[in-house]
């Protein structure tokens, strides 16, 4: 199923043999991404760490640009593991049209595996929406079924670049579940968990625990669900030029 139409990252029956760059957030979606084909970057959860990468990176290396990676969700009916393919980015008065071509197969495959797959928008910011009450008044302003840190800033260079732009998130904290600010603070520069820092801050406050293991359970089934998507970066012939 074709969504969108526009620049093609095919002329005709030749295929490009440039790689699609992905962009993600954590090392772990930055794993599950990498292969051939794939050009992958990691901002570490850090807006301007990414800016700065892509600054240094030539555009015509590549085909096309994919934000690939977790979200928090700002839907209400979403649950962790619910995957949601960008119809659009938000971010402040900015708006990008995405465009992919994602097969019933794809969608079906997803679903056997319990994950729900939904279009709709993402919503950008610079920093992480953790609180529920946040998430709340960014769905009200945006209508944006999640929210990342990395999408905006892919579907701006994609743009400026005249690349094809897509993005698929999988939710990871629920809109009705708030992120512990110890998950956060554990995050390392190269976009790993700091264990120790999150044993430290436990045995300091035990009663974090409870709200940390919740947090690694919806995260590891966003994991899941996420590596169940890995197909998709893999048929990008339909994605279509970001647009403003």
């Amino acid at each position: 199923m074709n969504l969108g139409a526009g620049a093609s990252l095919s002329a005709g029956n030749r295929i490009d043999p440039r790689p699609v760059l992905i962009v993600t957030g954590l090392v772990q979606e930055a794993r599950i991404a990498a292969g051939p084909g794939m050009t992958v970057i990691c901002s570490s959860s850090d807006p301007q760490q990414l800016r700065a990468l892509l600054t240094v990176f030539d555009p015509s290396t590549i085909r096309g640009v994919i934000s690939f990676g977790v979200a928090g969700g700002l839907d209400p009916t979403l649950k962790s593991g619910d995957v949601v393919v960008a119809t659009e980015v938000l971010a402040g008065d900015a708006r990008w049209l995405a465009g992919l071509a994602l097969n019933e197969e794809l969608i079906t495959s997803v679903a056997l595996g319990r994950s729900r797959v939904v279009r709709g928008g993402l919503a950008g910011v610079e920093q992480v929406v953790a609180a529920r009450a946040l998430k709340a008044a960014l769905r009200s302003e945006t209508g944006a079924a999640a929210v990342d840190m990395e999408s905006h800033i892919a579907a701006a260079y994609a743009e400026e670049s005249g690349l094809p732009f897509a993005a698929l998130r999988v939710i990871s904290d629920p809109a009705n579940s708030a992120l512990p600010p110890l998950a956060m603070a554990a995050i390392k520069p190269n976009g790993d968990i700091d264990l120790r820092k999150v044993l430290r801050g436990v045995a300091r406050n035990p009663m974090t625990l409870r709200a940390l293991v919740s947090t690694g359970i919806d995260f590891n089934r966003a994991l899941r669900s996420l590596r169940g998507c890995r197909g998709f970066l893999l048929g990008g012939e339909g994605l279509v030029t970001a647009d403003l």
